[in-house]
This record gives C-alpha cells, structure tokens and sequence, in this order.
C-alpha cells in the first residue's frame, strides 16, 4: 500500500500549538527508552524536528512523527525510515490511519490560521537565490534547502515535475557550510545544484573555498521567517509547507496561491475602480 509522506511543520507559534496537541494525542511522554533513541535520531538528523517517537505494535520498529509526517524506524538500522502505514493483517485494521486522518485535519486548520503570518514573498532577496526556469516560467517557488538535508533530496525529483514554475533555491547550512559553498561557488550553480541533488554528481561543484556567499544572510532571513527545517517552500500567497512534499501537493498549493493572489488583484482593481469618479 503506497500512501504519501505528509509535511512535518515548523516552530512558528500557530503550528508549535498544533503540534503539541497531536502529539499529545499520538502519545504519552516517552519513556527512557524512547527519550534515548529520539536525541540519537535528533543527532543524526539536525535538520530534522522530531516531535514525537513511540515504540510501535511491530517489535524493533519505533513511531517516529516529524509534525503530521509519520515513519518507522528499526532501532537497529535507524539510518533507513519507512513512510507509509501499519496494518494488522489479524483484525484488519488501519493502525496509522486514524492519527494520519487527525494530522490531515490539523494540516488543513494550520494552513488557514497561518493566513494572517504569511510572507511577503515579492519583498525575498531573489538574488540571494539559485534561479531555475521551467517552462514559462510563470508561477513562482521559493525553497529554503540544505544540500546536505535528505528530504530535500527526495523533494527536488518532485520538483522537476513541476511545469511553468520559476523556482527560487535559498541555501542554508544547517548541517555545515562546506557542501553549499561548494555549491555557490561554482561556474554554473543552478547545473551544480542539480547535478548533486538529482544524481549525486559532484563534479560542477566548485573549488574556490573563499568565495563570497549569501550563506550568512539566508540564514538570518531563514531566521526571520521562523524556517527551522528544510525543506521549507513558500507560495505566491505567503503561505508555506515545511519538509518533503510530493509535486502533486506542490501543485495543488501552487494553484491555491495563483488563486487567492487572481481573488486580491481582482479586490484591488475594484476598489480603484470605486474611488474613480
């Protein structure tokens, strides 16, 4: 059964009460044990906010929420995460479901309460950004990503799905700087960035270790805006998903945003054309 990895939110205060409430209802406080492999995978993956972790009903495999994005984790082999659901085959029964259901539904209010926190994207220092035109180009993405950060590096295939889209990549070293000033520094970043997010493929990276860099102020704008993971996408509407989502979700928010800012321009012409005398 294939079902899709929901984002994990940020620390923004409407989503920090969100997300205790669910993980109030996902769980109890962990115990010991939990406390220890939550810091283990909180260590391994920096970028990364956990809020929750539970031993699961499958033996050797723990619960591990990141916001509304849910995975499984082997104690042993923490390395590996499975997205997806727990089924008991005996009953018949959708283990994950019912918490995935609470998850979406708190996905949705989040999403209309964040309204009145939304950014003002056309103010986003672009040239601080890697640039790259789909298409026409004509609908716009803005990302903050790590190229160190593996959910961005499952979330850029998505993105090449997209038509018509002008993506705006913001780097942020938040698991070192050495990887995206290679990336900055290269003859042609937008083909570097791609060729290692994409393949694996470091050869375009560059070499000039001291070359100047947007790294420090995207920081300080990732800061400003309260991104405290990547990936972190921002729409023409001010409004953001946090963490990995598939190019079927990006769209949907992509036409979303197309619309409410069609509903604004549409608002704002009337309104001249009221004043006109």
């Amino acid at each position: 059964m294939k079902t899709e990895a929901l984002m994990r939110l940020s620390g923004a205060a409407i989503t920090t009460a969100a997300l205790t409430f669910l993980s109030a209802t996902v769980q109890a406080a962990p115990n010991a044990q939990e406390a220890r492999f939550l810091a283990t995978l909180q260590k391994a993956n920096p970028g990364t906010r956990f809020t929750s972790v539970q031993q699961s009903a499958v033996p050797g495999l723990y619960e591990v929420w990141m916001g509304p994005n849910v995975a499984y984790v082997s104690a042993r082999s923490p390395r590996y995460f499975i997205f997806g659901r727990v089924m008991d085959t005996v009953t018949m029964t959708d283990l994950t479901g019912p918490k995935l259901a609470l998850a979406e539904r708190m996905r949705a209010d989040t999403e209309v309460a964040a309204g009145a926190q939304s950014v003002a994207v056309d103010r986003l220092p672009i040239a601080d950004a890697i640039k790259t035109v789909r298409g026409t180009g004509s609908r716009s993405l803005y990302v903050f990503s790590d190229p160190a950060c593996g959910f961005c590096k499952r979330l850029e295939p998505e993105l090449e799905r997209l038509q018509d889209v002008t993506v705006y990549t913001f780097l942020v070293p938040f698991q070192g700087r050495a990887l995206p000033q290679a990336v900055w520094c290269s003859a042609d970043r937008t083909k570097a960035w791609h060729d290692l997010m994409l393949r694996g493929d470091a050869t375009a990276l560059g070499t000039q270790a001291d070359c100047t860099t947007p790294l420090d102020r995207n920081l300080q704008l990732a800061r400003q805006l309260r991104v405290n993971g990547t990936p972190t996408l921002l729409y023409a509407d001010g409004l953001r998903t946090d963490g990995y989502v598939d190019a079927q979700e990006v769209e949907r928010r992509l036409a979303t945003a197309a619309g409410r800012s069609g509903a604004q321009a549409s608002a704002g012409t009337a309104q001249v054309q009221e004043k006109s005398p």
